[in-house]
């Protein structure tokens, strides 16, 4: 059975930590009821939701996927990247030790998982502005004894890695190349998001379903186009604060 933890919006979500956007007032009254929605959608294709409670002082933590990396064998708890950020990873390591071995990244490494793509047995990471060398090195140590590969890729104009690529079938990649070259993805099928919609990219597969944005129709077109039916999920008010449908759940077999 999938398995997703969530975390309920925290209300100082306004001072969340920016990068790549201007700042806007983010209603939190809206910016719950689509997450809610965004969980009731999970419930809907069969996934068990754990929803953990909001972090008062903590305005990113509803963003729970930067705080681990949840594979079938272990979970590596995350290092982010933003000082701010660093207080989330302890109610995440607490929630996720009851259901996998887990490994910490120390410093100086640092990972978000936002910054974590996993295809199969290939799982690449992110060189961004969040994300270093060194957590990389840590993440081989980890888990090419499981099999794993790890393979870094460049990142550019985007927070993530999955801000810029995100896996929408078994070989399928929905990704933006402007962001991030889809030559890095060998063997794997590229649908391109349509270049006026830049955070199209970002979509959140589900076993055999995905979960879409309605804010993107250009880019939805394109994977309609190709047999892929979304099941949409608005998280707009989030994206004020760069978060998108990846970010907001931890999604493993249990």
């Amino acid at each position: 059975m999938l398995t997703a933890i969530t975390r309920h919006v925290s209300p100082a979500i306004d001072r969340c930590e920016l990068t790549h956007l201007e700042r806007n007032p983010i209603n939190l009254g809206r910016a719950r009821l689509q997450h809610r929605a965004y969980e009731h959608a999970l419930r809907d294709l069969g996934v068990k939701v754990y929803s953990l409670p909001e972090e008062p002082n903590l305005p990113d933590s509803v963003f729970v996927e930067d705080t681990a990396v949840v594979l079938d064998e272990c979970a590596v708890i995350t290092r982010p990247g933003a000082e701010s950020r660093l207080p989330e990873v302890e109610s995440i390591a607490q929630a996720l030790a009851p259901h996998r071995q887990l490994f910490s990244i120390l410093a100086p490494g640092t990972l978000d998982g936002g910054d974590v793509l996993k295809v199969g047995r290939m799982i690449y990471v992110g060189l961004s502005g969040r994300s270093n060398q060194a957590a990389i090195i840590q993440m081989r140590a980890f888990l090419n004894p499981f099999g794993y590969t790890i393979k870094s890729i460049r990142v550019s104009g985007c927070l993530h890695l999955k801000s810029a690529v995100t896996q929408v079938s078994i070989d399928t990649l929905l990704v933006n190349p402007a962001w991030v070259e889809a030559g890095n993805f060998p063997g794997l099928n590229i649908i391109e998001i349509d270049p006026s919609e830049s955070y199209a990219a970002n979509a959140l597969l589900v076993g055999e379903n995905v979960l879409y944005q309605p804010v993107y129709p250009r880019s939805l077109e394109r994977l309609e186009a190709l047999g892929i039916h979304p099941v949409l999920v608005d998280e707009s008010e989030l994206g004020k604060a760069e978060g998108a449908l990846t970010c907001c759940a931890l999604l493993f077999n249990n």
